[in-house]
């Protein structure tokens, strides 16, 4: 190890230290009473909220139009009207929709002191120059950390509860040692995608995955699952099937060097796909390669709002519903976009009905059925899961599943009346109205604040990363540009 790393990584300790503290209240909350009662919450076994709109995204189980879920050890124990339990912490949860947490499948999490740097860019040749050939060699082991930190905890704040990361920021070991402690530290359920980083001598991508496997991974009762973030190549593939680990990949026929949906026929005629496996994008491929996606037992992740914006393409939405593939939802990057998935719901939402009407101007007697809003809540919540291979754990509130869920707040004025519960969280809400996050029945967000983060202070550290990484890459900023 140089010995310019060697500092970075002694830097990056130095600063890791410290931003959440188990057991501490919210950064904004003031009120006596309230800590006392996160304490109390914090401290119960059994958790129950009470007298919710429950949404379960269970089809089995069905939702319910008020009920009770009760959480034990981290776990979902029963869901039903009028539950006694007198042990319990009692949550009120009357006007509050209940559902399982958000899922966002395709992240470049290392990016979040670089949120809407790129307000009007494209993906080519603005975000490929600036973010991955200029931006990215320039961050140090301490801004990968800092950049992932920011972006899971955001997440959380925002209601989701897991995510694959792909941070295409492994440019040393370090580097990617950094990026996985933040991940532990926000307390987020993620998938690694381990992928590469700036090109030099010091970058180990993909061996290292070995390493890390054996490191970080070598338990599957824990958050954070791996994965190898790789190209359509089959040298790369062979890599993650040594492993034994998923693929996560992304794929579009807009580029002209390369036709993804041949390369995907090769990786299948070699035997290298392997269900669980996740794809990106997807634009514009034709429907054998999705068919083959499908009978593989690999899942689909769209990025609806950057693909539109950005200039991807058309999103493939009504293309893998077509074939029969249940897509999930991602964020990509916030470089342009909020990364919220009430937001990714509602564009998707729009694409799909877009396409739908224009089918139907156009006279197509057969055109898709519209999506409904809890399609597309399925999308972000047991779609997700099972893209994240996660399924048996999380994205349905049921007994027996791990506790990732939100409590959201109905009784706002811009919500209320509750008219219809999917609608109202599909079509009507956003962040602000989150109210408490748990994942594996950890309260993380409580009474609209994250719990145990020492605001201040990751500002502040996120604020100093992102001027050094820009002052490194000779990055100039434009506030009001």
């Amino acid at each position: 190890m140089s010995h310019e790393h060697d500092t970075s990584r002694r830097s990056f300790l130095k600063v890791s230290a410290g931003f959440v503290a188990a057991g501490a209240t919210p950064s904004t909350a003031s009120a006596q009473d309230t800590g006392t009662e996160l304490n109390r919450l914090q401290g119960s076994r059994r958790i129950l909220l009470k007298g919710g709109v429950v949404l379960t995204m269970d089809r089995q189980l069905g939702d319910f139009a008020k009920a009770d879920v009760l959480i034990e050890d981290g776990r979902i124990r029963e869901i039903r009207p009028d539950i006694a339990a007198s042990d319990a912490f009692v949550v009120d949860a009357l006007n509050r929709v209940i559902t399982p947490g958000f899922i966002d499948t395709h992240s470049h999490s290392y990016q979040g002191i670089l949120r809407n740097i790129l307000s009007n860019g494209r993906v080519d040749p603005d975000y490929n120059r600036d973010i991955i050939a200029k931006i990215t060699p320039a961050y140090t082991v301490q801004d990968a950390y800092i950049g992932m930190l920011a972006t899971a905890l955001g997440m959380i704040d925002m209601g989701t509860t897991g995510v694959v990361d792909v941070s295409q920021v492994n440019n040393t070991p370090e580097h990617s040692d950094a990026l996985i402690k933040a991940m532990q530290t926000s307390g987020i359920r993620a998938v690694f995608g381990y992928s590469a980083g700036a090109p030099g001598p010091d970058m180990k991508n993909p061996q290292d995955v070995t390493r890390l496997k054996k490191t970080y991974f070598s338990s599957k009762d824990q958050l954070l699952t791996l994965a190898l973030g790789v190209g359509p190549d089959p040298r790369q593939f062979q890599v993650a099937r040594d492993n034994d680990v998923p693929v996560v990949a992304h794929l579009r026929n807009t580029l002209p060097q390369r036709d993804d949906g041949a390369r995907l026929a090769i990786l299948q005629k070699a035997g290298l796909l392997k269900a669980g496996d996740e794809f990106i994008h997807l634009l514009h491929m034709p429907p054998e390669p999705l068919k083959l996606i499908k009978d593989s037992g690999c899942h689909v992740s769209l990025s609806t709002g950057i693909e539109m914006t950005m200039g991807h393409g058309i999103p493939a939405v009504q293309n893998v519903l077509d074939v029969g593939l249940q897509p999930s939802l991602s964020s990509d990057h916030a470089v342009t976009l909020t990364s919220d998935m009430f937001s990714m719901m509602r564009m998707t939402g729009v694409v799909q009905r877009y396409g739908v009407y224009q089918r139907e101007v156009n006279g197509d007697k057969n055109a898709p059925k519209l999506l409904t809003c809890r399609e597309l809540l399925e999308f972000a919540t047991i779609n997700g899961a099972r893209t994240m291979n996660a399924d048996s754990k999380v994205g349905t509130l049921a007994p027996g599943k791990e506790a990732d869920l939100l409590v959201l707040k109905a009784d706002s004025i811009d919500i209320w009346p509750l008219n219809n519960a999917y609608g109202s969280v599909v079509g009507l809400m956003g962040p602000s109205h989150v109210e408490a996050v748990f994942i594996a029945g950890q309260v993380k967000k409580w009474r609209g604040s994250l719990v145990g983060v020492d605001m201040p202070k990751i500002l502040a550290n996120m604020q100093e990363a992102r001027d050094g990484v820009l002052k490194r890459a000779n990055f100039p900023t434009n506030l009001l540009g």
